[in-house]
């Protein structure tokens, strides 16, 4: 804890240096082996005796090591081996490390716990051991030691910082969120998605290269409202080319906190005046759905256990929240009477058993097909699997999507504190909130409930933040929020021990792309992670600056940057790629179209070493580019190519590049971007 005046901060709280906890005094190992997969490594497991911590540690060969650590924090507590399921290419956590001579450190952190500071104290008990065992294999030393984690990860990651002492010596939080995040970003999101389902094909195409760029055109009132409300609170719009695959994120698996911690928003949302609801006019009135029907048959299929291997593959910081669901297939399913109509709005619905011994059971709705609906796979709607087994044949029900509905426009409802400047929106003139409040802010209990603490931007060490352009569930502006913070204490001193990367053309997850939708739009941003742990070890081990923070503005909750690398900064390639000269060109069938591209890579980062193209939108890059660099360091580069359409349509020819900072062609640091053009052949 912390208390702030004019000039000064004054710490309340002790840092916590984890040397005299009781409750990790006695580690012991279980399993100490040489194994050659993913690389050839060293592997200790282990945890501490009298609670639930495990550990991993991966230590390289002797000849290989450098004296340091890299410790990934997941998102949510949950196996000490997850990065055993991700072994191949540039996701493999285990590899980097041993390649940039580290050994890697990975925790359950505790596991699940009512004491929030359990998951650092855990967590630094590991990396205090981990140095014993270090100093045992290598000889007398005290090795470096850096953590790195994203959404939820990232929370942690600044927790683990700002309470700690001693322990690590810098930290790369990544695509991060506020004290105010959840489920903020997601409700506002959810609420555009519903009221523009229909529209979201012509918004699309007027934020592709060649569009009108206007994305309000063809929209109603509401639409448009809609689309501005998630605009200003900092969704970035060229992210809703993904509209069908993001989905809800993790709002079904956040509901049951909300409805814990103000059961009487969902009333208040439909009866009182000021909430959405209670106007019977309005779109959340119109798409509700109340249907009353009867269960015929309850179908059970043959059930699965769960197991770690499950828990260990879902720790990305897309995926991690997805172990908080009970597995889809351990579920039954219902026959029922009758069923809505196929327009119906049923998304978020729940299942609420209205007779027999199960009444009173709320069970969220997976989907309907024909007269069946399944059971969704949300954790926390109820009590357990087994609770479902007192559903029977006969049971009245109702599918109500009434609080899904309702917990659309909670974000209207918690205005924050005047630094989360999004939410001026949501305030009069006189800074006060336009709606009914709620008599609490979920946001900052959960997110101390799951890190342990609230960011202050105040800790020890040095700490490089990567966040991507196009997040649609850490809004970019965040990373700014929290800049701004940081800066609070360093001052003038701030790009002493802190910098901001942002990367553009990236969504919020940290693993590879899911095939052509994806690597036709967004990198992977992963290696810029890569690099930012290296340069932060170079930053605290030999005094080396890293590159600059990447230069940028927040506008209405919108982050703009500069289309210059040489005044972007940061440490991403940049192109500006023409088609017949322009970002749009129509040609016949069987006409060759000239494409040109300039790239360039901010001063003193690297080397462009890679472009290659995709014309038709196979997503499979067949056709290498000839780089022609414009300069001695290869920081600029000039790309050409000719190319015919064989048929009429509408192509979005894609230029793929990479710089690295050596100039090699490392997997692990080949920072990438791309760019689109539109052609139309007629």
């Amino acid at each position: 804890m912390t208390i702030h005046n004019a000039s000064e901060t004054i710490r309340v709280t002790p840092l916590y240096n984890g040397l005299q906890d009781q409750q990790f005094q006695n580690p012991y190992v279980d399993i100490d082996e040489l194994r050659e997969e993913p690389v050839p490594h060293r592997y200790i497991h282990g945890g501490f005796t009298g609670t639930e911590t495990k550990f991993s540690f991966y230590f390289p060969a002797k000849e290989n090591y450098t004296g340091r650590f890299f410790q990934p924090v997941y998102p949510v507590q949950g196996s000490e081996n997850a990065s055993q399921s991700h072994t191949s290419g540039i996701d493999n956590k285990i590899g980097f490390a041993i390649a940039s001579g580290a050994y890697m450190v990975e925790t359950n952190m505790g596991g699940p716990s009512s004491d929030s500071t359990l998951v650092y104290r855990a967590s630094a008990a590991v990396a205090l051991y981990s140095r014993v065992k270090a100093a045992e294999l290598y000889g007398p030393h005290r090795p470096f030691g850096y953590i790195y984690g994203g959404s939820g990860g990232g929370f942690k990651t600044i927790s683990f910082m700002e309470n700690t002492t001693g322990i690590w010596d810098g930290a790369v939080p990544f695509v991060i969120g506020t004290p105010v995040a959840i489920p903020n970003v997601f409700t506002a999101r959810v609420h555009a998605m519903r009221i523009l389902k229909d529209k979201f094909p012509e918004i699309i195409d007027a934020l592709e290269p060649g569009g009108s760029g206007n994305m309000y055109a063809g929209l109603n009132e509401e639409e448009r409202q809609a689309l501005e409300e998630v605009t200003r609170m900092g969704f970035p719009p060229k992210a809703w080319f993904a509209y069908k695959e993001i989905g809800d994120g993790a709002l079904t698996v956040l509901t049951p906190a909300v409805m814990r911690m103000d059961p009487g928003y969902f009333e208040d949302f439909w009866t009182v005046p000021g909430y959405l609801g209670a106007d019977p006019q309005s779109s959340a009135s119109k798409a509700r759905i109340q249907f009353k029907t009867v269960i015929t048959e309850v179908v059970w299929p043959q059930k699965q256990t769960s197991s770690e291997s499950h828990a260990a593959s879902n720790m990305g910081v897309d995926e991690a929240w997805k172990m908080l669901e009970t597995a889809e297939e351990a579920l039954p399913f219902f026959k029922l009477q009758n069923v809505p109509d196929t327009n119906a709005y049923l998304d978020g619905a729940f299942i609420r058993i209205c007779s027999g011994a199960a009444a009173g059971l709320d069970i969220p709705l997976g989907r309907i097909e024909g007269n069946i609906v399944t059971v969704g796979s949300a954790f926390g709607f109820f009590a357990s699997v087994e609770s479902l087994e007192s559903v029977k044949a006969g049971d009245e029900i109702v599918l109500d999507n009434s609080d899904y509905i309702a917990i659309q426009t909670y974000h209207r409802h918690q205005v924050p504190s005047k630094d989360f400047v999004v939410w001026d929106q949501f305030r009069e003139e006189n800074g006060e909130p336009l709606y009914p409040q709620r008599p609490l802010q979920v946001g900052p209990i959960i997110s101390c409930g799951g890190a342990g603490s609230l960011q202050s931007g105040l800790f020890e060490g040095k700490m490089i933040v990567v966040q991507t352009l196009m997040d649609e569930s850490a809004l970019p502006w965040q990373a700014d929020w929290y800049r701004a913070k940081v800066k609070e204490h360093l001052g003038e001193k701030l790009n002493e021990r802190f910098r901001l990367w942002y990367v553009d053309h990236a969504l919020h997850a940290d693993t590879s792309s899911n095939g052509a939708f994806d690597d036709l739009h967004i990198v992977n941003y992963v290696p810029v992670l890569h690099q930012a742990l290296l340069d932060l070890s170079a930053w605290v081990e030999r005094g080396v600056t890293p590159p600059d923070s990447t230069n940028y503005k927040v506008n209405d909750g919108q982050v703009t940057v500069p289309a210059k690398a040489a005044e972007r900064k940061g440490i991403q390639p940049i192109i500006t790629l023409k088609a017949n000269g322009g970002e749009r060109a129509e040609v016949s069938v069987g006409e060759s179209v000239v494409f040109r591209a300039e790239i360039e890579v901010p001063p003193n980062t690297g080397k462009i070493v890679s472009a290659e193209w995709d014309f038709e939108g196979d997503a499979t890059f067949p056709n290498p580019a000839i780089l022609k660099h414009s300069n001695e360091e290869g920081s600029q580069a000039v790309v050409e190519a000719t190319y015919s359409f064989s048929r009429p349509g509408i192509f979005f020819p894609v230029l793929r590049v990479a710089s690295n900072r050596e100039g090699s062609s490392d997997l692990y640091t080949n920072v990438l971007n791309l760019c689109r053009v539109r052609v139309v052949v007629l």
